[in-house]
């Protein structure tokens, strides 16, 4: 399917939904910083339901429609190329043999070098037929405007539990009373990351902080390792962003 022959559908500024020709509407948009243009349905019997996902990153709620999207959002969430964030906020809608088709990407994701990527979260079964050829629409779309679309696959099993447990320490409220300087000094070299703790005080009053600037990236730790207090956490240098540890 020729990008031409595609429509985009949107929330626009009056809160109602417009559908404009891909072409003539792509350059203008910001996917980002729209709200959702079609929901996750609630399906009885799944064990996890749609939710909302507080992103550190915008400061602003981020929807998710499954287990395998809401990792993915949680990841992003903490990549420090990963400026700005949006589920589900472009629907593209193309007529393919006689019928329209339509497909809503999970997710916006804007990076810091302005690269635009449009998200497809995979579960354990990865992309059907249906979603791969409907991915092909979107992909060709997407790169006419220099943007791109993507399949985001389930990370390292261990990576993901240690992010989901910092992702419970990510709001600033946690980093309060203890400055940056001072976990610098707590750990300057590979350090135990209860002794560090211990060195700042209370470990009860102080292992928020840590697990705060470990999500945050001044601190740094091998994340294949499942985290533990014997987990070797050490300061980054001041100024120097984290890299993709992860």
């Amino acid at each position: 399917m020729h990008p031409r022959h595609v429509n985009v559908r949107f929330v626009g500024p009056d809160g109602v939904v417009v559908q404009l020709p891909w072409r003539t509407t792509a350059g203008e948009l910001r996917p980002v910083d729209y709200p959702v243009v079609r929901g996750f349905p609630v399906r009885r019997g799944r064990r996890l339901a749609p939710g909302w996902w507080w992103s550190a990153t915008t400061g602003r709620l981020v929807g998710y429609g499954s287990a395998a999207m809401r990792d993915a959002v949680m990841l992003l969430d903490r990549d420090p190329q990963v400026v700005g964030m949006a589920c589900r906020p472009v629907e593209f809608v193309w007529e393919e043999g006689g019928r329209v088709v339509t497909h809503a990407p999970d997710l916006a994701v804007a990076l810091a070098d302005g690269t635009m990527h449009l998200v497809d979260c995979l579960g354990r079964g990865g992309a059907s037929g249906r979603l791969a050829g409907r991915a092909r629409v979107v992909e060709a779309c997407a790169r006419e405007v220099g943007w791109e679309h993507r399949f985001a696959a389930a990370a390292d099993p261990v990576v993901t539990a240690n992010v989901r447990w910092l992702s419970g320490y990510r709001h600033p409220r946690c980093s309060v009373g203890i400055s940056p300087t001072r976990l610098r000094r707590a750990f300057p070299a590979p350090t135990a990351l209860g002794a560090g703790a211990l060195r700042l005080g209370d470990p009860i009053a102080t292992l928020p902080a840590v697990y705060h600037q470990l999500w945050h990236g001044l601190l740094s730790m091998d994340w294949a390792r499942p985290l533990n207090e014997e987990t070797l956490v050490t300061a980054r240098p001041a100024g120097r962003r984290r890299g993709a540890e992860q």
